[in-house]
């Protein structure tokens, strides 16, 4: 797994993300996140300042209907690339494909949103939508 200089959607994965998602189904973002060790242009972590961009970014996520619904750290790898793996994984849930891209087409999102931009080593960002849960 390549977790470097991958942050932010290319035009081409916006439009199709926009283009292809299902409407009025809720979709859930898992994001999976890998910290710089010193965040650019900060005496901060990484991981200090990707925090500050969450509690940021909450009122946003607030106004659009969306939550985050799980949050863990990542112990290691049992499967894959032992030597290069995320810090956490978030699974953060909209009403919809069209509340995510309302809450970060947000200006004053996006201003906080640059918390996020120089935090990362990796954002890996995957839309889902449930094909099954344990209440089904």
């Amino acid at each position: 797994m390549k977790l470097h200089n991958q942050i932010h959607p290319t035009q081409q994965q916006l439009k199709d993300l926009i283009k292809n998602a299902p409407k009025d189904t809720p979709v859930t973002m898992v994001n999976i996140i890998k910290y710089k060790k010193v965040a650019d242009g900060e005496n901060l972590s990484g991981e200090e300042v990707y925090n500050r961009y969450g509690k940021n970014v909450l009122p946003f996520l607030k106004e659009v209907g969306g939550r985050m619904i799980w949050r863990g750290s990542v112990l290691q790898t049992v499967i894959g690339d032992e030597s290069d793996y995320p810090d956490i994984i978030l699974l953060v849930t909209y009403p919809s494909i069209d509340h995510f891209v309302r809450m970060i087409s947000n200006e004053s999102y996006q201003k906080a949103a640059k918390d996020r931009s120089i935090s990362l080593e990796y954002g890996g960002l995957l839309a889902t939508t449930t094909d099954y849960s344990a209440s089904s």
